[in-house]
C-alpha cells in the first residue's frame, strides 16, 4: 500500500479537500472554506497546513469565534446542508466561544465542522496556557463542553486516529437524520506528529445526500389515517427544504386539496400567493393557520420537530378527533408526540404516501375555509404594513417597506428578539428558499454573522438582515468582516431602545418593566442612545440613520446601488406588534404580592387546560 508522510494537521486538511458534494449534478467542494482565528493551539500546525492550500480551501479571518461559527451556519443553511464551512479556534476561551454556535447548529439540525486546539496529549508541559484543569479527571479540557451540543465529538490524541474519525465526522455532517455540528479537538502536540497515511485515504470522494425510504407499513398506516380525514392540515417544516422536497410536497397538497401551513424553519417552502398557503402556524403565526389547526382532525407534519412556538405549547390542536402523522428523516423527531411515525426522507415519503392515498381529496368546504381565513389574515397584514408619516414606525411597517423593496431572489435573515415573530407573520415570500429566521435556538448574534455566511453562499443576490439594537450591541464585528472581504450586506438596525419583546412578555405576565428597555434599566443621568450609524461607519460600512418610512425607503435604494455593506438605522416602536392569537406557556410565579401576576397565573391555569395530554 502506498503511503504519504504527513503531519496530522496536514492530513486533516488534505482529507477535507478531497471530499466533494454533488450539487445540481456537479461535484463541488464539500467544504467551501475555513473561518479561522489562530492562536497557540492551532497556529503553528493547522495554519501551516491551511496556508499551503489557499487555492483549494480558502481561509477567511474571523473576528469573534462565535460569530465566525454562526457565519458557517448561515452558509450551510443557505446551501441547504449540501455544502458547509469549517470554523477553527485555539484552545480555551476561543474554543468555548464556539459552544453557543454549536448549540445553534444542533437545535436547527445544521452541519458545521468545528476544529479547536486541545491540550497536549503527552501532558508533559501541563498546565499549558489557557488549560482549565479538572482536579478529578486530567483527561477533561474545556472542549468537553461541546459534548451536549454536537452530533459527533472526538479528541485526536494520536495522528492515526483520524483514519477512523474523519469519515465518521463527514458521514454525520451529511446524514439527513443525524445532521448537526461535529467537533474535533486537535491536541497541540499531535497536530505536529507525522504518520505514514495510506494514499487511498485522500482519494477524491463524491457524496450524495442519502434518501432513506420509510417502512411500507408506516406509509400504509399514515395513508389510512389521511383517507379518513375530513379536515386535514399539512405542516411544512425545515426538513422539506433540506430534502429539496418543496415541489413534491406542494404538488401532494394541491392534488389532495389539503391546506399547507409553515413552521419558522419551514417558512419559504411556499411563495406567499401559493393556492395552498394558509399562513405560518403557532405563536409567531397567522390567525388563519391557527384557526385551521383548532379544527384539524388529521395533521400531516413533514420535516418538523414541532417545537412549542409551532404548537402553541400544544394548545393549537383542539379537535377531539385529532391524529398526528409525522414524516421525518430522524426517527427521534418522527416518533414524538404520540405521532403515527413515518421515518424517512421527506421527498420520497410524500411521493409514496401520495400513491397510497390514491384519489382522496379533502372536502371542498375545508379548502374554502382555508382560503377565506387566509384572505382575512392578509387584510390584517396589509393594515400592519401600511406606511404612515409616523417618525417612529412599527416593526410591521419597517418590514413591509423592506418586503416591497426586496427582489425575488434576495435573502432575508433575522434571529432573536421581536423581529423573528414579526418577520414570520408579515414577510411575503417571493421565491422559495429566500427566508432565514433562526428561531430553533433563538440566538442573539446570528443576524449579522449568519448574513455574512449567507452572502458567501449567495454572492449574486442581496442579503438583507434585520437586527435589533440589543443584538447589534451583542455581536456586530462581521460588519467589518463583510467590508474587509467584499461580501456586501444590507443591515437594518431597528432601534427600539432595549429588549422590547422581552419587556412585552415581562409586563404581560404582571411584572413591571424592569431591566429590559433602556429607560427601565439602572443608569446614571439621562438615558444615552448609541449612535449605531457612527459605529458602523467606523467599521468601514456605509451607514445612516433615517426617520420615518419615506426616508427609510430612500436609504434602501441607496444601499442597493452601493457596492459595500450598508447599515440603515431606524427608530421603531417598542409597543406596537402584529397581532397573534396562539397561547405560549411560560413560568408564572405561584406566589406574588402583585395582583397583575396573580391574574397572569390564573390565565396560565386556564391555558394549560387546553394542552393536549401525553404530548
Amino acid at each position: 500500500m502506498k503511503t504519504v508522510r504527513l503531519t496530522m494537521a496536514q492530513a486533516v486538511v488534505r482529507y477535507l479537500i478531497a471530499q466533494k458534494s454533488m450539487i445540481n449534478g456537479k461535484p463541488e467542494p464539500l467544504f467551501a472554506g475555513v473561518l479561522a482565528i489562530f492562536g497557540h493551539g492551532n497556529v503553528t500546525c493547522l495554519s501551516e497546513a491551511l496556508e499551503a492550500v489557499q487555492d483549494r480551501l480558502p481561509t477567511w479571518r474571523g473576528h469573534n469565534e462565535q460569530s465566525m461559527a454562526l457565519a458557517a451556519i448561515g452558509f450551510a443553511k443557505a446551501k441547504l446542508r449540501r455544502q458547509m464551512m469549517i470554523a477553527t479556534s485555539s484552545i480555551g476561551p476561543g474554543a468555548l466561544n464556539m459552544v453557543t454556535a454549536a448549540g445553534v447548529a444542533h437545535s436547527n439540525r445544521l452541519p458545521v465542522l468545528l476544529l479547536a486546539g486541545d491540550v497536549f496529549a503527552s501532558r508533559f508541559p501541563d498546565p499549558v496556557l489557557q488549560q482549565v484543569e479538572h482536579f478529578g479527571n486530567p483527561t477533561i479540557s474545556v472542549n468537553d463542553a461541546f459534548k451536549p451540543v454536537t452530533r459527533y465529538w472526538d479528541r485526536i490524541t494520536r495522528p492515526e486516529q483520524i483514519l477512523q474519525s474523519l469519515p465518521q465526522a463527514v458521514a454525520t455532517l451529511l446524514d439527513p437524520a443525524d445532521c448537526g455540528p461535529v467537533f474535533l479537538g486537535l491536541c497541540q502536540d499531535t497536530q505536529a506528529e507525522a504518520f505514514d497515511y495510506p494514499e487511498v485515504f485522500f482519494a477524491e470522494t463524491i457524496h450524495d445526500i442519502r434518501r432513506p425510504r420509510a417502512d411500507k407499513g408506516e406509509i400504509a398506516r399514515a395513508a389510512e389515517l389521511l383517507k379518513k380525514a375530513k379536515r386535514p392540515l399539512l405542516i411544512a417544516g425545515g426538513g422539506v427544504q433540506y430534502s429539496l422536497a418543496g415541489e413534491e410536497v406542494l404538488a401532494f397538497a394541491a392534488k389532495h386539496k389539503i391546506p399547507v401551513v409553515e413552521t419558522v424553519a419551514g417558512r419559504g417552502v411556499m411563495i406567499h400567493d401559493h393556492p395552498q398557503n394558509a399562513g405560518p402556524l403557532g405563536v409567531t403565526g397567522s390567525s388563519s393557520a391557527n384557526a385551521l389547526a383548532v379544527e384539524a382532525d388529521v395533521v400531516l407534519a413533514v420535516g418538523t420537530r414541532l417545537q412549542d412556538f409551532t404548537t402553541g405549547s400544544w394548545t393549537v390542536f383542539q379537535s377531539p378527533d385529532f391524529k398526528l402523522v409525522s414524516i421525518n428523516a430522524a426517527r427521534f423527531d418522527a416518533t414524538k408526540h404520540l405521532a403515527a411515525s413515518v421515518a424517512g426522507d421527506a421527498r420520497e415519503s410524500i411521493l409514496e404516501l401520495g400513491a397510497a392515498v390514491g384519489a382522496y381529496t379533502a372536502p371542498k368546504a375545508w379548502g374554502d375555509k382555508a382560503r377565506s381565513s387566509y384572505a382575512a389574515w392578509n387584510t390584517t397584514l396589509d393594515a400592519c404594513a401600511k406606511p404612515t408619516n409616523a417618525s417612529v414606525p412599527s416593526y410591521g411597517q419597517v418590514i413591509g417597506a423592506v418586503n416591497r423593496f426586496a427582489g425575488p431572489k434576495d435573502r432575508i435573515l433575522s434571529a432573536a428578539g421581536g423581529l423573528p415573530g414579526e418577520l414570520v407573520m408579515t414577510w411575503k415570500v417571493k421565491t422559495p428558499g429566500t427566508f432565514d429566521v433562526e428561531y430553533g435556538f433563538s440566538c442573539m448574534g446570528y443576524e449579522i454573522a449568519g448574513a455574512y455566511g449567507a452572502k458567501m453562499a449567495w454572492p449574486h443576490a442581496e442579503v438583507i438582515t434585520m437586527v435589533g439594537d440589543g443584538s447589534y450591541l451583542l455581536m456586530n464585528s462581521d460588519i467589518y468582516a463583510s467590508v474587509l472581504t467584499g461580501h456586501k450586506l444590507i443591515v437594518i438596525v431597528c432601534d427600539n431602545a432595549g429588549y422590547a419583546v422581552i419587556n412585552r412578555l415581562q409586563t404581560g405576565k404582571g411584572v413591571p418593566g424592569f431591566n429590559n428597555l433602556l429607560k427601565d434599566s439602572r443608569h446614571v443621568g439621562e438615558h444615552f442612545s448609541v449612535d449605531f450609524a457612527a459605529h458602523a461607519r467606523a467599521m468601514g460600512a456605509n451607514a445612516e440613520k433615517v426617520v420615518g418610512i419615506g426616508d427609510f425607503e430612500a436609504a434602501l435604494a441607496r444601499a442597493k446601488k452601493s457596492d459595500r455593506t450598508s447599515v440603515i438605522v431606524i427608530d421603531t416602536d417598542a409597543y406596537t406588534w402584529v397581532p397573534g392569537d396562539a397561547w405560549w406557556e411560560v413560568g408564572v410565579p405561584e406566589v406574588s404580592a402583585r395582583a397583575a401576576v396573580k391574574t397572569a397565573k390564573a390565565e396560565l391555569t386556564v391555558g394549560k387546560k387546553k394542552q393536549r395530554a401525553g404530548v
